[in-house]
């Protein structure tokens, strides 16, 4: 079979997504686009869906903190950012998505986006509303243990 002339071959853009989530959670890039491509159909439907594509093609995840590259073809990638901000959970792990950038090839989508300076994470004791807690520090961003449950905090809301 012959290949298709340039000018008549699928123009891609490419989706830096950030993810986050709790820092004990560990995500696989199968879960990351099963979720994906499950709140594109719902919200664009299997036609919409199919012309967005949403491919994960590159996943990196440690921490909490997470980077993922998303192929979209060049005139859907409105409706694949809107897909992406669908996206509650990832697996049984509650997430934030968000949009880092977008670009015309995956070697400056990595390079603008992805390949930033990773915040070391470590755990120590801070205070917060008026309690010392066990909280896990990432740069300026905290996950801390209140009463049983996950609070999410900045540098600046803490002693």
């Amino acid at each position: 079979m012959k290949h298709l002339p340039k000018h008549l071959r699928p123009k891609w853009r490419y989706v830096a997504v950030g993810i986050e989530t709790d820092p004990d959670v560990s995500l696989d890039r199968g879960a990351f686009q099963r979720e994906l491509w499950y709140a594109a159909q719902n919200l664009l439907g299997d036609a919409g869906s199919a012309d967005a594509d949403g491919t994960v093609v590159r996943f990196q995840f440690a921490d909490g903190d997470g980077r993922a590259v998303v192929r979209a073809r060049r005139d859907h990638v409105e409706p694949l950012r809107a897909a992406l901000a669908c996206i509650e959970s990832v697996g049984d792990a509650t997430s934030a998505i968000s949009i880092l950038g977008v670009s015309g090839t995956i070697r400056a989508c990595e390079d603008k986006y992805v390949d930033g300076p990773s915040d070391e994470v470590e755990r120590r004791e801070v205070v917060f509303e008026g309690a010392t807690r066990s909280a896990v520090v990432g740069g300026d961003r905290l996950a801390v243990d209140a009463d049983g449950r996950r609070a999410y905090a900045t540098v600046d809301d803490v002693e």
